[in-house]
């Protein structure tokens, strides 16, 4: 099968190559599933998990890509819950190759049903950017309706879904980026915009902080915070905490329920996908290392 690898850390997305690998077999209570799209997070080439399996031993060449949407293919031993033919999307475990590739061996708790009526490529751009949103907002965030949220980035891929999920669900959405991303995030349902390069994050008490960025933007968040409110970061353990709130760091986790709550709403028209780049796997290489900043997520059509 046709594949992505990366060998060299340091050269990050710049190393990836297209190879011919074997189509992967399926262990205990794994599917095979037939990619039809994959979804990929440039920050991949930074987690030690791309590297190294659980035991710290290097498993280069190894295929990145977490996210898809395909058709499976062939159950493991002990498989449940799945049908060879059946139309699925969600997320692969982060220590095995991945979904920049024509087929992936996947565990099946880690897929959820895709109805018909739903592309691959959009369920391709759900799993990791929905699933963060969806988990930082309420798991973590404990958001409520009537409280206020601050989103860092957001008009980016998560971005997007934290201001749509914020908003349905009864919050004030403050979105913030760059000037360029003004009207975008607005478009996705913030209530109001900060240009964090121009203007002055000063936008009252808030009681959710969600945090994309990191550095000295987690610090001047972390003073805005109500008693009792929350910094959620996804970048990694916070620097900065609120005087009198909480401060939380995860790293999502793939859910099946969850899964199919997002690709209802989508099928709703409730929750809009973030897609900037639809490319097909043989053009992956160049469409993952843009010349350009993107306005969204890259999609790899790996087939129709």
């Amino acid at each position: 099968m046709k594949a992505i690898v990366v060998t060299d850390q340091a050269a990050g997305t710049a190393g990836m190559t297209l190879v011919e690998r074997p189509e992967p077999q399926p262990a205990i209570n794994d599917v095979v599933v037939r990619i039809h799209a994959s979804g990929f997070v440039p920050t991949e080439m930074e987690w030690p998990s791309t590297w190294t399996d659980r035991a710290g031993r290097d498993r280069t060449p190894s295929i990145p890509g977490h996210e898809l949407a395909g058709v499976v293919t062939a159950l493991g031993y002990g498989t449940t819950g799945l049908s060879v033919g059946q139309r699925v999307f969600g997320l692969a475990d982060w220590h095995r190759d991945g979904t920049l590739a024509e087929y992936v061996a996947i565990e099946a708790r880690n897929l959820a049903p895709l109805p018909g009526d739903v592309e691959f490529t959009a369920a391709a751009s759900l799993p990791i950017s929905g699933l963060t949103a969806r988990q930082g907002l309420f798991q973590h965030g404990r958001l409520q309706a009537g409280q206020t949220v601050l989103a860092h980035g957001a008009a980016g891929a998560v971005g997007t879904m934290v201001t749509q999920l914020a908003r349905e669900a009864g919050a004030y959405v403050i979105g913030t980026g760059r000037a360029a991303d003004r009207q975008k995030a607005l478009d996705f349902g913030a209530h109001e915009f900060v240009d964090l390069a121009n203007d002055t994050l000063e936008v009252g008490n808030v009681d959710l902080v969600f945090d994309v960025i990191g550095g000295d933007i987690q610090k001047r968040s972390a003073a805005l915070i109500k008693a009792g409110g929350t910094l959620v970061s996804i970048v990694g353990p916070v620097e900065a905490r609120p005087v009198d709130g909480l401060a939380v760091d995860f790293v999502v986790e793939v859910d099946r329920a969850e899964l199919g709550e997002i690709v209802r709403r989508v099928r709703d028209g409730r929750l809009r996908t973030n897609i900037d780049n639809v490319s097909s796997l043989d053009d992956a290489v160049a469409a993952l290392n843009p010349t350009e900043r993107r306005k969204g997520k890259t999609i790899i059509r790996v087939r129709p």
